[in-house]
């Protein structure tokens, strides 16, 4: 039987997703932004999801990027900031070079030390994808980057985890799937992975029809998962 390989998420498993607005609002002349920051960043990430939803049920397939830049819009205005032009340019500029979170880069070596295949899987555009593996130096230790791109929908339409089986020629039995986004662990677990929930926030469990094996407050359980 062949390793159990690895296939994360992107957006706020392996990349921060609040790192654009908190380094938009650390620039000089940008109080007002700072004073509404952590509520911009939540309305964000709340439309991206919520309006990638809308367009799996619907059929209304868009980039995950015209998914973003609508959600950023509507954040803007439910916040008071939009007419600011350069502000909204910033902030997807930096929407690209997304840091990676601290553990990230040694995770990813310990699994690559243990010769294990190692994949994203996400509703990302591809070359927002690769734009974001390049500028946290972590492409020499994935072998895959899948996006949505490829099937046309977004999570958690079963064809997107499909494309993990596809790619790496492994069922899901062998592979371990791990996202900071509850919904999509579920969604991961009932479609066969066992499934790691990287409960960064301490939230409760998503009351869903399926559950992730594990869970735990960041990545570091990977590696001893994976070779369990």
């Amino acid at each position: 039987m062949p390793k159990r390989a690895v296939v994360f998420d992107a957006y706020g498993t392996l990349f921060d997703v609040g790192a654009a607005t908190r380094r938009a609002a650390a620039a000089p002349g940008r109080e007002r932004l700072a004073e509404h920051e952590g509520e911009l960043s939540r309305l964000w990430r709340e439309k991206q999801i919520g309006y990638s939803w809308w367009r799996a049920v619907t059929g209304d397939y868009a980039s995950f990027w015209q998914v973003t830049r609508d959600a950023l819009d509507h954040a803007l205005a439910a916040t008071g900031l939009d007419g600011d032009a350069a502000l909204r340019d910033a902030l997807l500029t930096l929407y690209w070079e997304l840091a990676a979170y601290p553990e990230v880069p040694a995770v990813l070596a310990a699994l690559r030390a243990a010769d294990r295949r190692t994949a994203i899987l996400s509703n990302g555009s591809p070359d927002m994808l690769a734009a974001a593996v390049e500028a946290a130096g972590l492409a020499d230790t994935l072998d895959h980057v899948l996006s949505v791109d490829e099937v046309g929908t977004f999570k958690p339409d079963p064809r997107v985890y499909a494309m993990v089986e596809h790619h790496l020629g492994q069922p899901p039995a062998e592979v371990l799937f791990v996202s900071a986004n509850g919904w999509d662990a579920a969604a991961a677990a009932g479609y066969g992975f066992p499934t790691l929930w990287v409960n960064r926030a301490g939230a409760p469990r998503e009351r869903l029809p399926h559950a992730p094996s594990h869970e735990a407050p960041d990545l570091t359980a990977v590696p001893g998962l994976a070779a369990a």
